[in-house]
């Protein structure tokens, strides 16, 4: 009996052994968890890279190179990054369907996913401005004021006041900003496409560039006011009056003279 009573366990062993157990479960899922999120996290980067490759391939590889190093029909993508690319490809302007002056926006042929799945591959080609967050380009919280201000000093001189667009030198020109995406202007500002320059977080802050695109909203959005007449760009009243000035007083010159020669033939007769 006495050997039986040396050999019986406490009633608090049990309890013991299997908090012993899942401390020691909870150690190794703390250990190995965090390496294996980040091993799947990057093979399924990895995954897109190679998705994106393939589809740079075979349709952008004509014009830039088999490795995005450029040739004489296309610049260069090495450290582009994934904004320029989100942006042209987002915006139907590339693939081009014809060198110019100017790439004009159309119809978009590739699905956001494989758009990523580029963007990805040109970034992993050499760093550069990455796709920004709905945080950075939504006009929720935007000084409109002073993205008018902003816009008028940087921007109103290609764009027009209120982002109609206007002409350049060569064939080029600013293209018209109503309708277009929040996050594909603000990716025009990082990356300075085309004939844009690009203006960083260095020249023009996150805030100034969310202020710009609450600007734009302001006046193009659907809940935007006019109080009438033509727009003419958005140039405003002067403008419209000088439009008025001179066709008015041309077609009063245009009556004037026919009533002139009318009245002539009329003596004649």
């Amino acid at each position: 009996m006495k050997k039986l009573s040396a050999r019986r366990r406490h009633p608090l062993a049990a309890v013991v052994v299997l908090l012993l157990a899942l401390a020691a479960t909870g150690g190794l899922y703390t250990a190995f968890a965090p390496a294996s999120k980040a091993k799947a996290d990057e093979s399924a980067q990895s995954l897109t890279i190679e998705e994106g490759k393939k589809l740079y391939e075979v349709g952008c590889a004509s014009c830039h190179g088999a490795g995005g190093q450029g040739t004489t029909d296309g610049p260069s993508l090495v450290g582009l990054g994934a904004a320029a690319v989100d942006f042209q490809v987002g915006t139907g302007r590339m693939p081009a369907q014809q060198p110019g002056a100017q790439v004009p926006r159309k119809k978009v042929i590739y699905t956001q996913a494989e758009i990523d799945q580029l963007a990805a591959y040109i970034a992993s080609l050499g760093a550069g401005p990455s796709v920004p967050t709905k945080a950075q380009y939504s006009p929720e919280g935007a000084d409109i004021a002073k993205g008018g201000e902003l816009w008028r000093t940087n921007c109103a001189q290609c764009h027009n006041f209120t982002g109609k667009g206007g002409a350049l030198t060569h064939g080029k020109f600013a293209p018209n900003l109503e309708g277009v995406q929040p996050k594909h202007i603000y990716e025009a500002m990082q990356t300075g496409p085309q004939n844009m320059p690009s203006f960083p977080d260095t020249v023009m802050p996150e805030k100034a560039k969310k202020d710009i695109i609450g600007y734009l909203n302001a006046v193009n959005g659907d809940q935007t006011k006019n109080p009438g007449g033509l727009e003419l760009g958005g140039l405003g009243p002067v403008s419209e009056g000088l439009f008025a000035w001179i066709f008015g007083l041309g077609a009063l010159v245009v009556v004037a003279v026919w009533v002139a020669a009318r009245t002539a033939k009329a003596k004649k007769s």
